[in-house]
């Protein structure tokens, strides 16, 4: 019955205007406050915040979502990573999805599904083969995210294995791979 409730507020809430637009410089303090509240005090211990330390996004794949007035509501960002090796022994290069936050006070407005969309078609604009997460799997599958690609893949650390999701943006990117996802591409400083 809550679930019915809330997509009527949301039907008859107020249109939301906004944009989503590169992350700069100026958002990083908005970002970082609104991923602390949306995340939780225990969001750096996560294997996936281990794989994103010291390091830069993916180039051109680090975006918010901004309200009317400019004001950062919504984030998400993509990390270079190596999701095991390939068949013939190179590293198979991917990305990380995460995290990805909307403000509360924004919540069931599509900002977030509007995020996610930008995000896979700004990967696959740039040529990228594949997208790997770890999420609820009921909200990314309707992004096309399965758990069917990364049975043969781990992250460092503790994770849930059916949380453990990826997307093809190449049809047969991640056939064969194997092994543990680790950071690449560019580190900080």
């Amino acid at each position: 019955m809550a679930t019915v409730l809330d997509s009527v507020r949301a039907f008859f809430a107020p249109v939301t205007t906004y944009t989503i637009d590169a992350e700069t410089p100026a958002d990083v303090v908005a970002r970082e406050t609104l991923l602390d509240r949306a995340m939780g005090p225990d969001r750096r211990k996560k294997s996936s915040e281990k794989i994103r330390r010291n390091r830069l996004p993916a180039e051109g794949l680090a975006l918010v979502a901004r309200d009317a007035h400019g004001h950062a509501i919504g984030t998400v960002r993509l990390w270079n990573v190596e999701a095991g090796i390939s068949m013939d022994g190179t590293p198979v290069d991917a990305l990380l999805l995460g995290p990805l936050a909307v403000d509360s006070s924004f919540e069931g407005k599509g900002i977030g599904g509007a995020l996610m969309r930008a995000a896979i078609m700004e990967a696959t604009h740039r040529g990228h083969g594949a997208v790997l997460l770890v999420g609820d799997a009921a909200y990314y599958e309707r992004f096309g995210f399965s758990a069917r690609k990364t049975q043969h893949l781990v992250m460092p650390g503790p994770f849930q294995r059916a949380r453990f999701l990826a997307l093809e943006l190449k049809a047969g990117w991640l056939d064969g791979a194997v092994g543990m996802i680790v950071a690449s591409g560019r580190k900080l400083g």
